[in-house]
């Protein structure tokens, strides 16, 4: 990692006195007597006492548990961590913890935005009210613990409800976007058998409407495990089912249930299941712990990213993406958490940072992908807005390009905070992230979060600084998932996870940390591009791609030619422009002046589309598969299909020169 850094941001004073990392640093002084220098000697004592450290997240976020635990790890091994021995708690009564607050009936819990539909606002009270009707009609369809619960919900309060209903009497929540194809929900949801599932008639983006009826009578009657469906009218112009076994959403909010009974089960009781993209055979399906995501999550949002109970957070997403997830556990806090489901470009540009303005966001989320056709499209929207209330914007799902970092200081907010995260489905959370008593640098995440003994290391498994490296977990966290669903002997888990090197977690992705713990993620380590034997991330070439004035995106990944790794580089271009020799010619020199001949792919192709999968990743993975032969089985797991037939026209040709 290059020793000359631009600071972006450096830290406020609130940042270094009133923040919630700074309190919860007096909190740890004040309990347990502890004092640190800096954020890396604050790290350091994290992981070295797992014990401590996340005993004191348990008190300073004030878990609600039904028994008190003693300790908070019985024996600290991985896999086989056992987390809070003894400890009961529900995961829904810690989210509604405002709904018993004195001013639950005026306290915004939610505003949901959803195209095609008339803007909602649910107080605390009212959000609690909803869940209660929710929980009583599951019960009544014979929904208890340990059932799953699926939903193909958009990105409205209906899914949180719904979640929260599930949640509150030890149901499994599972759910994809209703934009995913039927075959590619069925691969997911057949395999964990819902009892109940709750779906949308359709959705709108774009401005055009999208049936789900179809949809919904086809996975009832090929998952014979569905009893119940209830149906969220999104639009009226969709219709309902006409079936007995369809229940409307409104119906079921009109029942009366008093009071929400929440049932306390162990820290490791699940309540979720995740899916990994699944691009080349059926998706896992990763099952979280109801702990381990309230505690990692309350660690993430309170402790490091300043969410406080007066803040509004919108993350940019749907319910596919597992920042849905960790999204929605901010109302543990007690803030207003704003929905958005439809297209953030319609009706124009501008929709997504309207929404910022007028919500009044502290927090708002989104992909780097979206800031990067924001910088591309050359929009101002300081120009627009004055982001009064905007304290920090949060990205992931890939790596943030450092032009990105330049866009937002110089076209959104000049103070804002500005930070990328790095973690994922697998553990619902984050590894590396923001740390606000740091110092922001261009195309560098902050650090590594409290608690994760992460660390970059090569082949032979020995710790590697200022070099790529994998990225690695060497101590258990809470939100390790608690295994796969239906995964003998937990074969599966840990063939994904710990086969590279023996008690350690393999992430699959490529990192570089510095010497002070900062790093950048340099894309999957299965897509590691690995010409003559160096390894390169695919974020080095697209940082420089991707700056060029005629490039929209890009997509690299090795291929082999006798013998050897090659760089192939598939391009998509700005309007205006042509793939010419001297475009080609361009593209290369600026990789090989600005990063090194290493970089320069040996094949590159124009295409007018480069694949992604649903939560907005390249799909090199996938590609660089297809280009040894192998067979890409679900490709409704992606967002764009059709992109694929044409990097499959091109393999073809490749595959005959």
């Amino acid at each position: 990692m290059s020793s000359e850094k631009t600071i972006m941001r450096s830290p406020s004073r609130y940042d270094l006195e009133d923040s919630t990392l700074a309190k919860y640093m007096a909190f740890l002084g004040k309990e347990f007597g502890k004092s640190f220098e800096c954020y890396q000697d604050l790290h350091r004592w994290s992981v070295e006492n797992l014990n401590q450290f996340w005993m004191s997240i348990w008190k300073f976020t004030e878990v609600i548990s039904q028994d008190t635990p003693h300790e908070a790890i019985l024996e600290e091994k991985m896999p086989g961590a056992e987390w809070f021995p003894g400890a009961r708690l529900n995961f829904a009564e810690n989210l509604l913890k405002a709904s018993k607050w004195p001013d639950a009936s005026e306290r915004v819990a939610i505003v949901s935005r959803c195209e095609g539909r008339a803007e909602i606002s649910l107080t605390y009270q009212d959000l609690y009210t909803q869940v209660a009707s929710v929980q009583k009609t599951l019960k009544e369809m014979g929904v208890g613990a340990g059932d799953r619960v699926a939903g193909i919900v958009c990105n409205t309060h209906e899914a949180v409800v719904a979640m929260l209903a599930a949640a509150s009497i030890g149901a499994i929540w599972s759910s994809a976007s209703p934009d995913f194809g039927v075959n590619t929900i069925y691969d997911r949801f057949s395999q964990i058998e819902p009892k109940v599932l709750f779906s949308v008639n359709g959705y709108r983006y774009g401005g055009k409407a999208f049936s789900r009826l179809s949809e919904i009578e086809d996975l009832a009657s090929r998952i014979p495990s569905i009893q119940n469906i209830i149906v969220i009218n999104i639009n009226n112009e969709f219709g309902v089912p006409d079936d007995e076994t369809v229940t409307l959403w409104d119906n079921v909010v009109r029942v009366k249930n008093p009071d929400v009974t929440f049932e306390a089960f162990p820290f490791n009781h699940p309540v979720y299941i995740l899916y990994s993209s699944g691009t080349t055979g059926k998706p896992k399906c990763i099952t979280h712990s109801a702990g381990g995501a309230l505690l990692q999550h309350s660690k993430e949002h309170f402790v490091h990213f300043d969410v406080q109970k007066d803040d509004c957070f919108c993350f940019f997403t749907t319910c596919g993406w597992m920042v849905w997830n960790w999204m929605v556990s901010t109302l543990a806090s007690g803030c207003r958490v704003v929905l958005f489901d439809g297209n953030p470009a319609y009706p124009d540009t501008q929709t997504l940072w309207d929404l910022v303005e007028t919500q009044k966001v502290t927090h708002f989320g989104t992909s780097p992908k979206f800031l990067g056709i924001c910088r591309n499209l050359g929009l101002e929207p300081k120009a627009n807005y004055q982001f009064e209330s905007l304290r920090s914007i949060v990205t992931s799902g890939s790596p943030l390009l450092p032009e990105d970092f330049d866009w937002v200081y110089a076209s959104v907010k000049d103070d804002v905070w500005l930070s990328s995260v790095s973690g994922g489905t697998d553990i619902v959370s984050c590894f590396v992230g923001g740390v606000n008593i740091l110092p922001v640098t261009r195309g560098e995440i902050q650090n590594k979060l409290l608690g994760m003994d992460v660390y970059a290391f090569d082949d032979s498994g020995n710790p590697v600084v200022n070099e790529p490296g994998e990225l690695v977990c060497c101590k258990p966290s809470p939100s390790m998932p608690v295994g796969f669903w239906n995964d003998e002997n937990d074969a599966k888990y840990l063939d994904a996870y710990f086969s590279q090197f023996e008690g350690v977690w393999a992430h699959g992705d490529l990192i570089e940390f510095s010497d002070g713990g900062s790093c950048r993620i340099l894309g999957r380590s299965d897509s590691t591009l690995n010409p003559g034997g160096v390894r390169i991330g695919t974020s080095e070439i697209y940082r420089h791609v991707e700056s060029l004035d005629e490039v929209k995106d890009s997509l690299a990944f090795g291929v082999n030619v006798d013998g050897d790794s090659e760089i192939m580089l598939l391009v998509v271009l700005n309007d205006g422009f042509e793939f010419t020799e001297e475009l080609v010619g361009k593209i290369k020199h600026s990789l090989r002046a600005n990063a090194s001949p290493r970089h320069v792919p040996r094949f590159m192709y124009s295409v007018t589309d480069i694949p992604y999968t649903r939560t907005g990743k390249k799909m090199e993975v996938a590609v660089a598969k297809m280009f040894r032969g192998q067979k890409l089985d679900n490709v409704g797991a992606m967002a764009n299909p059709e992109a694929m037939d044409e990097v499959r026209r091109i393999e073809q040709s490749f595959r005959c020169n």
